[in-house]
């Protein structure tokens, strides 16, 4: 079993849980899945912050390895600079288009002021921030 977490193109996120990869894309492309809030049917993966596989059986021969949390935070950020579009300080005012429905829904990042986080949250409109990496730690990876 694995859990995705999914939205809708009207932006409500939900999570979905399926037999595997392919049981997911199936279903969705005969449009069985459906957002629990509007019953949209466009619904595509969104980047889940936690993931974890487990075995019935552990494998006593496999080294326990660390986590490298610098790697991961590089990665999670590389990721997000090449998929979201960087709006800069125009952020805010985008985010409030796309949760209205006047702008085109897409992945965006950039910056806000504190004035404008918290009108952000006043509107309802859904963001996380991301601490920016020094250039000399991404540089080390």
């Amino acid at each position: 079993m694995i859990v995705f977490d999914l939205q809708c193109s009207r932006g409500h996120m939900f999570e979905g849980w399926f037999d595997n990869l392919k049981s997911f894309e199936e279903q969705n492309a005969r449009n069985m899945i459906n957002c629990p809030h509007c019953d949209d049917t466009n619904i595509k993966k969104i980047l889940s912050p936690v993931a974890t596989k487990s075995s019935s059986e552990p494998n006593p021969e496999k080294s326990i390895s660390r986590i490298d949390y610098r790697k991961l935070a590089k990665e999670l950020f590389d990721y997000i600079h090449k998929e979201f579009d960087d709006l800069g300080a125009d952020f805010a005012k985008e985010a409030l288009k796309i949760h209205y429905g006047v702008a085109e829904e897409r992945n965006i990042r950039g910056t806000a002021t504190q004035t404008e986080e918290d009108l952000l949250k006043r509107e309802g409109v859904q963001f996380f921030k991301v601490p920016v990496l020094k250039k000399d730690d991404d540089k080390k990876n």
